[in-house]
């Protein structure tokens, strides 16, 4: 396995490549995100990992970006370079395309009301 050395990274694009997102073109995503990067020429500020289900397998494909915690519903190729262009280039998130955000350190909704909400995480009960 190979051991990248991740100094200098400015960005970490988690890409789901989860079963729902591969039926929805998750590698093609996948390949469009990574060639962008490389076009680009942003390979030594910019890492990339294929990750298995993220949950949100509605938004189907979804791509997370760190520092910034952003989540995004990547539906085809176009936006996962717009991505690229827009938000790890230029700074300039894709508000239409957010589900989720970090606000107030806060990872809260973003964009559309129209979003499956999901289920609720399990809080455990206390026992008296």
């Amino acid at each position: 396995m190979t051991t990248w050395n991740l100094n200098g990274m400015k960005h970490h694009v988690l890409i789901c490549n989860g079963s729902s997102c591969n039926k929805k073109g998750g590698e093609e995503v996948t390949v469009a995100l990574r060639d962008e990067i490389t076009k680009q020429g942003l390979d030594q500020t910019i890492h990339t990992t294929r990750t298995r289900c993220n949950g949100r397998c509605k938004d189907a494909c979804v791509a997370i970006v760190y520092p910034e915690g952003a989540w995004y519903s990547v539906p085809d190729e176009q936006i996962a370079r717009s991505i690229v262009t827009e938000h790890l280039r230029d700074g300039v998130p894709l508000q239409q395309h957010l589900i989720y955000e970090y606000s107030e350190e806060v990872l809260h909704s973003a964009g559309s009301t129209e979003r499956v909400r999901g289920i609720e995480k399990d809080k455990k009960k206390e026992t008296v």
